[in-house]
């Protein structure tokens, strides 16, 4: 599978980029992962919008949702803008536990919200996706990805947490959020700073670490050398716009 950062910023896009968004693809079938500011955008630079599949949306927060209308008005602009006529209603995948949330990823008869949990696997195209619940001030979700191949286990916005770690057990990449520097405390707000970060990938014993959800000051490279005293078996960079790696 090859994943594509569309977007890594905490809380809103820097200048010319975006918020959390990544693009998951395998055989010709793509996924969208979240959806912040800007990454309907920026993700035209890695792929035609119309050939996009799915979307699956963490939570709802704004910068993880704050294109989903963009999103909406493309699709509805679609039989337009293409040769086909016809166009299937595009899934969105979802939680039920904020449910306003939920509704709002539906629009008319073109975008359709669909809802996973984290009491069973939810296959999508080539992929399968296990969910679980993370430490976090509204209800959100990490996920499991395979493709029977290789995974991918992408945190979302959470607090450390070492149940979920183990849940990320032999990764071969971990897209860990992390919003602050060694010494800053997120747990209040439930995001990890750089040291738990690695710690995560270190109990997960995974192969690689990409910290994305960067915050908007320092240098991200610290963020770098922070993570990797925890994880000293592990690959681990920092998100920028266009990472890309095949696992």
């Amino acid at each position: 599978m090859k994943i594509t950062v569309v977007g890594f910023w905490h809380a809103f896009p820097g200048k010319g980029e975006a918020a959390s968004g990544y693009l998951l693809e395998k055989n010709g079938f793509r996924v969208l992962i979240d959806c912040g500011s800007g990454v309907i955008s920026q993700l035209q630079h890695y792929c035609d919008l119309s050939t996009l599949d799915a979307a699956v949306i963490s939570h709802y927060h704004n910068d993880h949702i704050g294109d989903i209308g963009a999103l909406h008005y493309h699709r509805l602009l679609l039989p337009y803008l293409s040769e086909q006529k016809e166009i299937r209603p595009f899934p969105i995948y979802g939680h039920k536990e904020d449910r306003e949330g939920f509704q709002r990823l539906s629009y008319k008869d073109v975008v359709q919200a669909v809802t996973y949990n984290d009491q069973a696997p939810l296959s999508i195209g080539p992929f399968t996706f296990t969910f679980y619940r993370t430490t976090h001030p509204v209800p959100c979700f990490a996920m499991n990805i395979t493709d029977q191949l290789s995974t991918l286990f992408y945190t979302a916005d959470t607090g450390f947490s070492e149940q979920l770690a183990t849940a990320a057990q032999e990764a071969d990449l971990i897209i860990s959020e992390c919003s602050l520097y060694k010494g800053q405390d997120g747990t209040k707000a439930g995001h990890m700073n750089s040291e738990e970060a690695g710690r995560f990938a270190n109990i997960a014993n995974a192969r690689s670490l990409l910290l994305s959800h960067l915050p908007h000051f320092g240098e991200h490279r610290r963020l770098v050398e922070e993570a990797k005293v925890e994880c000293p078996h592990t690959t681990v960079e920092h998100a920028v716009s266009g990472w890309t790696k095949i696992i």
